[in-house]
């Protein structure tokens, strides 16, 4: 027997408050049910005075964003086949929606119904092996995201953890603001967003991460927001923003997300993916857009969502979060094992197909068709008018402090480095202590530059998850359009140097000073350059590594691969001569920076000095530099050591610039596999894409 459903709903007020309650009760008739079951559900107070105030003042039509989507359609490609045989498998199924200014939009479902997807596709941040139809509207016209005007929060709080709550949201100002503001102004706005988000107490607060206790989950969060906020957007996406936070700090953090949407000037159109809210922060949504399986199942005002699962046969109980009854009902991953514990249950794939059937047939259906067709008609004049952000000298300045300050303050960056090195200099200076003259010491010098010049530089990978972390957070700000490419490797770059004379100094001092190397300050001033040289190199290095293999532990073990390539052939354990021609001479053995890095070193030791060698007679003969470095190292004797060091230069620069071109092509290639994936789609459609999702702000490179 099919369950039948009565619905009455009367209200009562407190006028003097101004709050008025609204009681539905839903009468039940299940086939498994002998008596009626009686729902009631309370509508809070202050959720209906907020809602209903939001619709009395509703925004003109020419304040702030309106963002439609029609008939939006993602499907994936994978390498693996269905178990339908196709090889794409859709995850948006022709949803229909909008969102308005003043109102924060909830999208919500089980996991894996397409929340993410969909908030992606409306921010233009698809991956390229998607492909998306349908029409997605900005003010009843399709164009682009426009830097300054939206923003989108992450669901992963990816920040420096060496910085306070202050410095990283000022810094971003600096970053994001143009240059027309002064400091002054800039430090304003970051001062006004953190009280904004609720976090003025921890202003002097560091984020905090591994080894360092600093913000919990939900400030980290609000501090994510903060970045975003500055440069007061008129839409804002946010994915899961209550992920991985308890109830308590997930009602806080909504709560001022909430009001977001009616401070400042303009409203602003607020859309937030969401798993499970509780009842609170239900109570703060303005509109709802529930997902199945890519399917739409609910999308109308969070407050009558309710009614609507009544109507349609399945009421929320007495006392139960709203958000909590929508998700069992609609999500069919846990099927079996409800099904067997709950005899009589309607089966979850039955539940969900009512309820989509039922929503395509309601007035709600209809209300948002009417609804999407109204903004696309309507007139809102001009494009979104696309915000500048700071210079190109400012952005690298500011980037430069910024990756100082946070490598002068992890321990793991730089400090570690040093203490082991300097340990490995000590270790170095008393092993090959006074080597002094005699013919024994040849070796025991080549040795020494040698493990001097690959080893001790070899450890500069240990930087590496470092460097992934920084990468992170500039895949974040890129993708946001903060800053472009050249002002990030500039910094990055330049950011580094002190440390690296300081590392390449002190142990340096320690290691040619008691080893007893060649006398003269110049002499020592060539090493300690050569060991910064190399240092930097293999910097460089990591870096290409970290644009491309993301994965430390997999960065590290193709940087170490690299280096042990060039440190083969490099010329010490196989003299040059000796080197099979074939790959491992051409190209390697130029390609190598150790080859440049010894044979400066092995120049700037032996060239001036003599050195005593017997023969087979017993007659005694002193052996000159030159003749050691041309027969016994096999050096290129057709150049000085300078000319060495200035190929070790070129090759930081060399390497630096494949940096910033890796980056610009990974972009470069995102952008057009993502074209080419949209021009093979058969239906005709009208596509949005964020130009911070390919990115191309302001031409920033």
């Amino acid at each position: 027997m099919a369950s039948s459903t009565s619905l009455h709903e009367y209200s009562y007020s407190n006028e003097s408050a101004g709050i008025r309650t609204a009681v539905l009760e839903v009468e039940t008739v299940g086939h498994n049910d002998p008596l009626p079951r009686t729902t009631t559900v309370t509508r809070s107070g202050l959720g209906a005075a907020r809602n209903r105030n939001r619709n009395e003042n509703h925004p003109k039509l020419e304040e702030g964003v309106f963002l439609t989507w029609e008939d939006l359609w993602v499907t994936v490609v994978s390498k693996a086949k269905s178990e339908n045989g196709s090889r794409s498998r859709s995850i948006l199924q022709g949803v229909t929606g909008y969102a308005r200014p003043g109102e924060l939009l909830a999208i919500m479902g089980p996991s894996g119904c397409g929340k993410s997807t969909l908030l992606d596709a409306l921010g233009g941040r698809l991956s390229s092996n998607t492909r998306q139809t349908g029409k997605i509207l900005i003010n009843g016209q399709k164009q682009a995201l426009a830097y300054g005007t939206s923003a989108y929060v992450t669901q992963d709080d990816t920040l420096i953890t060496t910085l306070t709550v202050n410095e990283a949201v000022y810094y971003s100002a600096q970053l994001q603001l143009p240059d027309s503001m002064s400091k002054a102004e800039k430090k304003e706005r970051a001062e006004i967003t953190i009280r904004e988000m609720g976090l003025q107490d921890a202003m002097n607060t560091r984020i905090g991460g591994w080894g360092s206790k600093g913000l919990s989950g939900g400030q980290k969060r609000r501090v994510s927001i903060c970045i975003e906020l500055l440069t007061r957007p008129n839409l804002l996406f946010l994915d899961e923003p209550t992920s991985g936070l308890d109830s308590a700090a997930s009602y806080y953090v909504m709560s001022r997300i909430a009001n977001l949407d009616k401070t400042g000037g303009t409203p602003r159109t607020v859309i937030t993916s969401i798993h499970q809210p509780s009842s609170e922060v239900f109570q703060l949504f303005d509109n709802l857009c529930l997902l199945s399986a890519g399917r739409t199942v609910y999308f109308g005002p969070a407050s009558t969502a309710n009614q609507f699962f009544s109507l349609c046969g399945f009421p929320c109980p007495t006392l139960q979060n709203p958000s909590d009854h929508f998700l069992k009902t609609i999500n069919k991953d846990f099927e079996q094992d409800i099904e067997q514990g709950m005899v009589g249950r309607t089966p979850t794939e039955v539940a969900i197909d009512t309820l989509v059937k039922s929503y395509k047939e309601s007035e709600s259906y209809q209300q948002v068709q009417r609804q999407v067709a109204e903004l696309c008609e309507q007139d809102f004049g001009e494009e979104l008018e696309k915000r500048s952000h700071a210079g190109f000298l400012t952005q690298s300045f500011v980037l430069t402090r910024r990756s100082f300050m946070n490598m002068y303050r992890d321990r793991g960056y730089y400090w570690l480095r040093l203490a082991v090195y300097i340990t490995m200099a000590l270790g170095l200076g008393t092993i090959y202590q006074d080597l002094g003259h005699s013919y024994e010491s040849i070796q025991a010098r080549g040795s020494l530059l040698m493990f001097v010049s690959s080893f001790l530089t070899f450890m500069a990978i240990g930087g590496f998850p470092s460097f992934v972390e920084d990468m992170k957070v500039f895949e974040r700000e890129r993708l946001n359009g903060h800053y472009g490419v050249s002002a990030f490797v500039f910094a990055n770059t330049f950011s580094s140097v002190p440390f690296l004379i300081l590392i390449s100094v002190i142990p340096g001092t320690i290691t040619y000073y008691v080893a007893g190397l060649h006398k003269g300050s110049e002499h020592f001033v060539y090493f300690a350059c050569v060991l910064f040289a190399c240092m930097m190199l293999v910097e460089s290095l990591m870096m290409i590594v970290a644009s491309i293999v993301p994965n430390f532990l997999m960065g590290i073990m193709a940087g170490a691969g690299i280096q042990g390539l060039m440190l083969m052939c490099g010329g010490f354990f196989r003299l040059p001569n000796d080197i099979p021609k074939p790959l491992w001479k051409f190209p390697l053995y130029y390609i190598a920076f150790h080859k440049y890095a010894y044979q400066g070193l092995f120049k700037n030791e032996f060239i001036g000095t003599t050195f005593p060698s017997s023969d087979q007679g017993g007659k005694t003969s002193n052996l000159g530099g030159e003749h050691i470095l041309r027969d016994i190292w096999q050096v290129e004797m057709g150049y000085s050591e300078w000319v060495d060091l200035a190929i070790l230069v070129g090759m930081i620069l060399l390497y630096r610039f494949l940096f910033l071109v890796i980056i610009k092509a990974t972009e470069k290639v995102k952008t057009i596999t993502t074209l080419l994936a949209m021009s093979l789609n058969k239906r005709s459609m009208q596509v949005l894409v964020n130009p911070s999702s390919l990115p191309v702000h302001g031409g920033n490179l």
